[in-house]
């Protein structure tokens, strides 16, 4: 009997231990089963995470690319990173790129309105381009040797070949031919020149003041100024279809050359002692309007031969550009 009971006893230490042992093991699978949740999880986040920042590094490049700034990381563009911003690259719009040497070739000697030109040194030394290229830029298009690396980036991965273009809305004239032509419109005819004004919207907003104040052209430096994009074109409103304008390499010397043909150049500046009410000088002018954090560069205020300030009367310290144009040339036109 005795023996019985030992044996039922072991048996039910046994079964304990059994049942012990699989809620020990169901405990750590279970633990095990959190830890891997939590570990996948920490992933997907830092997979989300890195996508993020991938995707606000290439943002970046884009928005930083138009300032000539150096760009943030450097390489082919991946088939997985198109994929993963295809949202992000189908809202940047190429409907004005060309690129391809046949294409651009083509664009070149049809003289195609361009506004921007991107190309390896190769492409700027052959045989090919290199007249063309000297040619246009002469003319105040702006070109750029870039890397081909630096070029598959702008167009996103597409098959280059070298060169890439961004066509202009309007075709630019020679300074000489705005001169000339603006001359013999008006014995006392108005130019706009602008100084650093990157923001398409208010060289857009210029135009279309200009325009509508009968000013005779527009005088856009190549380099620090928009250039002729169809978002210029549209904040024109039609403007630019019927002012000239002339994109010159350097605007100091573009100013030089007013002054030769009878100009007097006005400099349009918050710091300037003669207010612009008390400016009666009836003779060609050509008005300068500055970006409106950095106004016109000291050395484009040497060769002003007035520098007029728009009163203000409130506690605004500033006038954005186009706004301080448009009222420059109310005054200037009503006299």
């Amino acid at each position: 009997m005795k023996k019985s009971t030992k044996n039922n006893s072991s048996g039910k230490n046994s079964k304990q231990y059994k049942k012990n042992s699989n809620s020990n093991l169901f405990a750590k699978h279970r633990n095990f089963s959190k830890r891997n949740d939590r570990v996948l999880s920490t992933s997907d986040n830092n997979k989300k995470s890195n996508e993020l920042n991938a995707s606000s590094t290439i943002k970046n490049d884009f928005y930083t690319s138009k300032n000539n700034s150096k760009p943030k990381f450097d390489g082919e563009i991946s088939s997985k990173d198109r994929n993963i911003y295809k949202d992000f690259t189908n809202k940047r719009n190429f409907d004005d790129w060309i690129w391809g040497k046949h294409s651009v070739y083509e664009a070149l000697i049809g003289e195609r309105a361009v506004n921007r030109i991107w190309c390896t040194s190769e492409i700027f030394s052959s045989e090919k381009f290199y007249i063309l290229l000297k040619d246009l830029k002469s003319k105040g298009v702006l070109i750029e040797e870039v890397s081909w690396n630096r070029l598959s980036q702008l167009t996103f991965g597409a098959s280059h070949q070298g060169v890439a273009l961004q066509l202009a809305c309007s075709n630019t004239i020679s300074l000489a031919n705005l001169i000339d032509s603006s001359k013999k419109k008006s014995a006392n005819p108005i130019i706009f020149a602008l100084d650093g004004i990157t923001d398409p919207h208010n060289v857009g907003a210029i135009i279309r003041s200009a325009e509508a104040f009968d000013c005779k052209g527009i005088i856009i430096p190549q380099r620090r100024s928009a250039g002729l994009t169809g978002t210029v074109a549209k904040v024109a409103a039609g403007a630019l279809e019927h002012l000239p304008v002339s994109r010159v390499v350097n605007l100091n010397r573009a100013l030089e050359d007013l002054k030769k043909n009878g100009f007097l150049v006005i400099g349009l500046t918050g710091d300037a002692q003669m207010s612009i009410s008390s400016f009666h000088e009836k003779t060609p002018l050509v008005v300068i309007v500055g970006a409106e954090d950095k106004g016109i560069s000291l050395l484009t205020q040497k060769k002003c031969d007035f520098l007029l300030r728009i009163p203000l009367k409130g506690k605004t310290s500033s006038l954005n550009a186009s706004v301080a144009a448009s009222i420059s040339l109310f005054h200037l036109t009503r006299k």
